[in-house]
């Protein structure tokens, strides 16, 4: 219980960083290398038609994830922990999903330092690789660890948002059709918007801001507004950065240029903005790489300890499983790019198990809430949710076969 004293014990200051860091989490995780690559693709593709999936993608987000920061918040508890005081294993059978999809996703994340690095400095992406996983692990192994991850997160998600206003200026995008698409799309390909939601919403992705609320302190009833508060910025920022960056590629696409290379993301950039587009993309995929290497871990492991276990020992699993994954991305010889929209098609597979548990807490289960009377409206919009992520989840196994193909 070593842990929980440090919680109550935290500074007003200190609660406010971790409470930053848990947005920037959230947001930069959901903004990871597989969200760059996807956007790139499938703008590509469909053009400005793309603003629809977009669109789809943050309002379920704002569902989901007002619910699960209003849930896991209030309750003080992980996911997993509420899953088993529902149904006894059932919290562990979402940890075992959420820890699967975790290494698949961090593979995908270290190949997206590879490549960010590669665009940045012109290394070999499995150098870049191996090198940023090393620099994820120092972070860990620090004596503050949490303060480091917190600092870290907000610092590179504000470089990417700045980095991507500049690109998205330049390449001078036709926002009127933009605006037309998101409402009216000439095309709707449900694989894209599974694929999409899966990346930026499923998995760990869903309870890694959450989770880290968990460290500040910041649980209970009395703390529902900072809850409700943390979660609207944190969704607000992450829809921010998910704009910019289409408009950034639609910009190009939209101006007649057809990406056919490898790495179709740095080729935009350099056609937006020249040689200073590319190194520029370079830092914005190994920042967002980066920082979802390290949410990914820090949220995986928590699914796999309790709020007992120590943190020291907790670090050091993330540690291990960061380098697990490091070694798996050095011998896999997988394209990067199809890992990667792999692993965002996975990921829509997990989200509707572990939310209709938190749904179920919202529901039934007040005791676990400490007796707090959960919004109605805002039940009634993540049940709705919910059998939205039913349908994109059967997409996604429909579609999963091909996409690998």
């Amino acid at each position: 219980m070593a842990e929980t004293g440090i919680k109550l014990n935290m500074s007003s200051s200190a609660r406010r960083t971790a409470l930053m860091g848990a947005m920037f989490l959230m947001a930069t995780s959901a903004i990871g290398p597989g969200f760059i690559t996807q956007t790139t693709v499938f703008t590509a593709q469909i053009g400005a038609s793309f603003a629809f999936a977009i669109l789809a993608s943050i309002l379920i987000d704002i569902a989901v994830q007002m619910n699960v920061w209003r849930v896991i918040g209030v309750s003080g508890l992980r996911a997993q922990e509420l899953g088993n005081k529902v149904i006894p294993g059932i919290g562990w059978f979402l940890a075992g999903l959420v820890f699967l999809g975790g290494v698949v996703f961090n593979i995908g994340n270290i190949a997206g330092t590879g490549l960010g690095a590669n665009a940045m400095m012109g290394v070999d992406p499995k150098v870049g690789g191996t090198v940023s996983a090393v620099v994820a692990i120092l972070i860990f192994l620090s004596k503050k660890a949490g303060m480091a991850l917190d600092r870290i997160v907000v610092l590179l998600g504000a470089v990417m948002i700045l980095l991507m206003i500049y690109v998205a200026v330049v390449a001078a995008p036709p926002l009127g059709e933009a605006l037309k698409n998101t409402i009216l799309p000439e095309t709707v390909d449900f694989l894209i918007i599974t694929t999409l939601v899966g990346g930026t919403v499923g998995g760990y992705i869903t309870y890694a801001g959450a989770h880290r609320m968990l460290d500040s302190g910041a649980t209970g009833v009395r703390h529902v507004k900072e809850i409700t508060r943390s979660s609207v910025l944190g969704i607000l920022v992450t829809g921010l950065m998910r704009v910019l960056l289409f408009l950034a590629i639609l910009g190009v696409v939209a101006g007649g240029t057809v990406l056919t290379s490898n790495n179709m993301a740095a080729e935009a950039f350099g056609t937006a903005a020249g040689e200073i587009g590319l190194r520029m993309f370079g830092v914005v995929l190994w920042a967002a790489a980066i920082t979802s290497v390290i949410g990914a871990a820090f949220t995986s492991v928590s699914f796999i300890t309790s709020s007992r276990t120590p943190e020291r020992k907790r670090n050091l699993i993330t540690v291990a499983f960061i380098a697990g994954c490091a070694i798996v991305y050095a011998f896999l010889g997988q394209a990067p790019q199809q890992l990667l929209i792999f692993a965002g098609a996975f990921n829509g597979l997990i989200l509707p198990v572990g939310f209709a548990v938190l749904l179920w807490v919202a529901w039934r289960r007040r005791d676990l809430l400490h007796g707090y009377v959960y919004p109605k409206w805002l039940l009634i919009v993540g049940v709705l949710t919910w059998f939205l992520t039913l349908f994109l989840g059967w997409n996604s196994v429909m579609g999963l076969a091909k996409l690998w193909s």
